[in-house]
């Protein structure tokens, strides 16, 4: 006994995989690695700012788990000091995006 399923469609999604058939290579697909190396070009203050906050982070924890309470307490400061660099490089990346296609 055959359990088949049917699926219907509607007519407006049929439409735009014909005009995906229909544009066939044109339409160029970049890979992922391609898709990070133009973020990266892009905006390279966020991967800087990521870094940043990941190194605070993992120091952050050593020294917590060590008993350095006041490196700790530091480390935790600048993580955060670290994320919002990271923000405010996000902000400025839009910003520029944005203008540039204007």
């Amino acid at each position: 006994m055959s359990n088949k399923i049917q699926v219907s469609l509607p007519e407006e999604e049929l439409d735009w995989i014909q005009l995906r058939q229909d544009l066939g290579p044109v339409v160029e697909v970049e890979t992922t690695k391609e898709k990070l190396q133009r973020k990266i070009k892009e905006n390279p203050l966020v991967p800087l700012g990521c870094l940043a906050t990941t190194a605070a982070l993992t120091a952050g924890l050593y020294n917590f788990r060590t008993g350095n309470r006041k490196m700790s307490q530091l480390m935790m400061r600048t993580r955060i000091a670290a994320q919002g660099f990271t923000v405010f490089a996000l902000i400025v990346g839009v910003v520029m995006t944005y203008t540039d296609k204007k």
